[in-house]
């Protein structure tokens, strides 16, 4: 059976366009150490989210996977605050603001993660680092796309200090 050359062309075409589609450069978050995130906040002032993990918690997978992963998540997160990713379990000194944080065998985490939850430790939790001087936000849990849109914002966009989180979910509208 011999093709006709406009159903070769229209094959091809949907070839290009549809291999094309696939190939499209998917969002990623630009993770950053904590030590790289402070000296950036020194030069232009941006929040700094934490990503809190452990390696062997599930959730804390999903939550790469499903939420952090997500292309207009990572786009908010990267235009809006310096991301950082912290094992909880960390052994290695975590130095923030001129303090090292230490391992603690005892409960078996880095001081730093006690610190950042006011010792209320749940994996994953996100936290919200708006300046230096003030306590972090410390969301625990999994949250989905659509479950952190607001709270990127709320923080983001400076809404937290002027609006309770309750105030501003009530006019809160979807962006994605």
């Amino acid at each position: 059976m011999l093709l006709k050359p406009v159903w070769i062309l229209t094959l091809a075409y949907t070839f290009m366009f549809s291999a094309e589609r696939n190939d499209l450069p998917k969002e990623k978050i630009q993770w950053l150490t904590l030590e790289e995130a402070a000296v950036k906040m020194q030069n232009e002032h941006k929040p700094i989210i934490i990503d809190l993990y452990t390696n062997w918690c599930n959730w804390c997978k999903e939550m790469d996977k499903k939420t952090y992963n997500n292309d207009k998540v990572a786009k908010y997160i990267n235009q809006n605050f310096y991301p950082v990713k912290i094992n909880a379990e960390t052994q290695e000194t975590v130095q923030w603001l001129d303090k090292e944080y230490n391992y603690n065998k005892s409960v078996k985490v880095n001081e730093f993660s006690l610190f950042v939850t006011n010792g209320q430790l749940s994996y994953p939790t996100t936290v919200i680092m708006m300046h230096p001087d003030e306590v972090p936000a410390a969301i625990p849990g999994f949250m989905s796309a659509d479950e952190i849109e607001p709270i990127l914002k709320y923080f983001a966009e400076d809404y937290y200090k002027r609006l309770s989180f309750q105030d501003f979910l009530r006019g809160f509208r979807k962006g994605w």
